[in-house]
């Protein structure tokens, strides 16, 4: 069975909700998706929302953690916490046989999370600890970085760990605070499916929403430009190559009718792995590096072009000025009808990979119900998109000038 979207309406609030009716297994899958709720917001305290997450993970305060992760493990009932940029999410999943006793762990999690200054300063010690580790990985340098030049004074500006100063200010107070504005039922989707009846489970989830109030008013998310300025920025580091990533601007709506022209240029400039024309000019022609990759983002928040490469020391120019060349010559002259070919008939075989399991569809359901697609549009962007030709994509790449104005974010020695 296909997903669908029904409603809930509670207190005056309707709430969608993507159902898809699994029969093959005796499964359940929940998931609470707060929208406009991820790290978009942590913009005055970087890492605040991975943080409260993470505490959410933590059991009750009842409980503690082991003893809430022993009684879940019991009856193979798992309830996760997670963050994105754009959403927050709260994911149950188990057997069929156990959904309401999920539902009742999760209401028990929701009214008594582990808030206390004990889990608190475990959170963020780990946390610490990573960030301190990832100061040698120069991988993460070079791309925190980037996001630092090309995105700076918005919440994109630092990754959702945040940085070592803003996850030491953290307080209980923060968490708590941030919880109330999370859970906020205007921003809530759900996502659920299973062997299960919709009825049934409006009826047992009633608690679950008793616990989340309307907070605000629907916001939609405020798009975030990245930087005009062409910058680079090196950093010195005790290594033995160059990491070089970039970024350009790239305008395109998350639900633009030209997606799928963005999606096969983007397979074509660098998201293809072999065959791609970054990495068949900068490996296979150059030997410049072991791989180089870049891709289009289209997302409700932000769009923007972005790739990565490493090289040897020696070959840090060049290989940048490669990067330059390749983008260049990418928007003056286009793809071949070779490589659209190529990359219809990848796209068109792969597709079945993508729905093979059922967390995989309901995952799609929502992507698609959140960006305002119809469910059926993965069907109608492979008919685009076997329909796409050379010149159609050309004129589409040329009008995309601004991918040519990249900023670099280089780590050597």
């Amino acid at each position: 069975m296909a997903a669908t979207l029904k409603n809930i309406k509670h207190n005056n609030t309707d709430i969608p909700v993507i159902f898809e009716k699994h029969n093959t297994l005796p499964i359940f899958n929940l998931q609470l998706v707060f929208k406009n709720s991820g790290y978009i917001n942590d913009i005055k305290q970087p890492g605040l929302t991975n943080v409260t997450a993470k505490l959410l993970n933590e059991g009750t305060l009842k409980d503690g953690a082991i003893n809430f992760a022993r009684k879940l493990e019991n009856r193979a009932i798992s309830i996760y916490t997670s963050t994105g940029f754009e959403t927050f999410v709260v994911e149950i999943s188990c057997l069929k046989q156990e959904y309401k006793t999920a539902l009742k762990y999760l209401e028990k999690l929701l009214k008594d999370p582990n808030l206390q200054n004990e889990t608190l300063e475990k959170i963020k010690n780990l946390q610490l600890s990573k960030l301190k580790q990832k100061e040698n990985d120069f991988d993460y340098v070079a791309s925190s970085n980037l996001k630092k030049i090309s995105y700076k004074n918005s919440a994109l500006e630092y990754p959702s760990s945040g940085n070592i100063k803003s996850i030491e200010s953290i307080k209980i107070e923060d968490v708590n605070e941030n919880l109330k504005k999370v859970f906020n039922l205007n921003n809530l989707i759900v996502v659920v499916g299973g062997d299960i009846k919709f009825k049934e489970f409006k009826g047992e989830f009633q608690s679950i929403l008793n616990l989340i109030k309307p907070n605000s008013k629907k916001e939609d998310i405020k798009k975030i430009e990245i930087s005009k300025n062409i910058q680079t920025k090196t950093q010195i580091k005790d290594t033995e190559q160059s990491y070089i990533y970039f970024t350009s601007p790239f305008y395109i709506d998350s639900d633009s009718k030209d997606s799928c022209k963005a999606k096969v240029a983007s397979f074509i400039l660098g998201g293809s792995g072999f065959g791609s024309r970054l990495m068949e000019e900068i490996r296979v022609k150059n030997g410049l590096a072991y791989s180089a990759y870049g891709s289009i983002s289209n997302k409700k928040s932000h769009s923007h072009f972005t790739g990565y490469l490493q090289t040897k020391l020696d070959n840090t120019k060049k290989a940048k000025d490669m990067v330059e060349k390749i983008v260049g010559d990418f928007v003056k002259n286009g793809i071949t009808k070779k490589e659209l070919d190529a990359a219809k008939n990848f796209l068109k075989g792969s597709e079945p990979l993508r729905t093979e399991t059922f967390s995989q569809r309901l995952n799609r359901s929502f992507m698609l119900f959140y960006n305002n697609l119809p469910f059926d549009y993965p069907k109608q962007e492979l008919k685009k998109i076997d329909e796409l030709t050379v010149e159609e994509l050309n004129k589409f790449i040329k009008s995309h000038n601004e991918i040519k104005n990249l900023s670099f974010s280089i780590v050597t020695k």
